[in-house]
């Protein structure tokens, strides 16, 4: 009689203490097979490469003492592992519970496999980790601009005043500089703070950020919603009126309001802002493009608040061509071209998360394939 067979699947990139404590309580169960995502079918999921290679991947796999073999799988898509579970023909197929869907599920029954959910406990004496925490604990989240870009800087809201608004999302991926998401402040922070958000006033934090990115003598000044927006949590509605820094500052970390801004935010990525690229050669900064800006920011507010998506999205969409009105050169012709033709008529609204490029920012109630899901980090 063989000994029974065991089967689990996944990226195992950042390998941790989770993971061991995973792979000692599968194993249990038998002789435990371990099926490690390519990088490409990595990619193509989570929209950014894995830290570590397959063949490193498969290699510290492989090494623990749980494991009898570690392989990369031979598929594509969330059930990579499809073909070597019929290969293997395991008896039982071992997930977390947060690892479990209801495609892998009906697989396991296609196949005649036990299908087993474990929960996720820690080693006796260790923390419960997971993979995607353990990346998000070392990095700074980004921050998305909604609406109202551009207040932040003197020349704009002396004309008229208003609010941008802004939300800290997980870092879940790692977004193109030159885009729109403030890299530059991240990578500022990282060197004051070693990577982590500080504890302690994070508005005063953001004042210290603002200082160091901005010594004196900078030719070009980086606003303040950048340093506001990576670390102040939820959704925030910053109002400047000539100055530097905000008058008022408006935030909401509220459960339900965040998780709802994460469904229905998607971002599809567009080409980083070209070297060079200057988005300032022209202006029209009339009391009313500035004042169109300014209300664009505010209906977004709303929108938030009352967890409006035709609302926010609106806000979005006006903020967009307020931009275009107002400081041409943000927006290039085939930014305007793709964004008439595919988002802003099919959609309650959308923006671009930069000049000149970046991504697109879509409000949207119902699911856009292919497009990146973001999660506001409360």
């Amino acid at each position: 009689m063989r000994d029974k067979i065991v089967l689990v699947s996944g990226c195992y990139d950042l390998l941790h203490a989770g993971h061991i404590a995973f792979f000692k309580t599968a194993s249990q169960y038998g002789k435990l097979y371990v099926s490690i995502g390519k990088d490409e079918n990595l990619l193509k999921l989570k929209g950014k490469k894995p830290y570590f290679s397959q063949a490193e991947r498969v290699y510290m796999v492989g090494a623990v003492k749980y494991v009898t073999e570690a392989f990369v799988a031979s598929g594509d898509g969330m059930l990579d592992f499809e073909e070597d579970m019929k290969r293997l023909k395991p008896d039982y197929f071992v997930v977390n519970s947060d690892g479990f869907t209801d495609g892998k599920k009906s697989l396991c029954e296609e196949n005649n496999v036990e299908l087993v959910v474990l929960e996720r406990i820690p080693e006796e004496g260790l923390p419960a980790r997971s993979s995607s925490q353990s990346k998000q604990d070392m990095k700074f989240p980004y921050r998305l601009c909604l609406a109202g870009g551009w207040m932040d800087q003197p020349w704009v809201s002396a004309v008229h005043s208003g609010p941008c608004v802004v939300v800290q999302i997980w870092p879940d991926f790692d977004f193109n500089d030159r885009s729109g998401m403030a890299t530059s402040s991240r990578k500022i922070a990282a060197e004051l703070w070693g990577g982590k958000i500080p504890d302690g006033d994070q508005v005063r934090n953001a004042k210290l950020l603002f200082g160091a990115e901005n010594p004196p003598g900078s030719e070009y000044i980086s606003g303040s919603q950048d340093q506001l927006g990576i670390l102040l949590p939820g959704a925030n509605r910053l109002d400047y009126d000539g100055k530097f820094w905000p008058s008022h500052i408006q935030s909401t970390v509220d459960t339900k309001t965040c998780d709802w801004l994460s469904q229905v935010l998607h971002l599809i990525p567009l080409v980083p802002r070209p070297e060079g690229y200057n988005p300032l050669v022209e202006k029209h900064l009339t009391i009313e493009n500035v004042k169109e800006l300014g209300y664009s920011g505010e209906l977004c507010w709303e929108g938030i608040v009352e967890r409006d998506v035709k609302k926010l999205g609106e806000g979005m969409k006006r903020s967009f061509r307020a931009w275009k009105k107002m400081l041409p050169y943000t927006i290039p012709d085939w930014v305007m071209e793709e964004m008439e033709s595919n988002w802003l008529s099919k959609y309650p609204g959308a923006i671009t998360s930069g000049s000149g490029g970046g991504y697109v920012i879509v409000a949207s109630a119902s699911e856009i394939p292919g497009a990146m899901k973001i999660k506001v980090k409360y």
